[in-house]
């Protein structure tokens, strides 16, 4: 059995924001959330790598995050949106 922590990825994007938007360092913030220093960092570290053009004006990871989780509910809502669209054919021409 692993005694290994799931976060998810709004936790992990409202760590990576704390760590940002205060300025404070990942050492200092880590023990207050309760994440082990070095996952912070590598959370930290892999957002700023694929962000690298990310600035004072640009969205922050939480932003991203939910860009992210809309993406993926609206490529569900097309799925089914389509599904529904096959679905009522079908029917129609069954009443013809």
């Amino acid at each position: 059995m692993s005694d290994r922590r799931k976060f998810t990825s709004q936790f992990k994007a409202d760590a990576v924001a704390l760590v940002l938007s205060s300025g404070r360092p990942v050492a200092q913030v880590a023990p207050e959330i309760g994440v082990v220093e070095g996952t912070l960092g590598n959370w930290v570290r892999t957002w700023k790598e694929e962000h690298p053009e990310a600035g004072k004006d640009e969205p922050g990871p939480v932003e991203w995050a939910k860009y992210k989780a809309l993406q993926l509910e609206l490529a569900e809502l097309k799925r089914e949106n389509e599904f529904l669209g096959k679905v009522s054919a079908f029917f129609a021409a069954k009443q013809q």
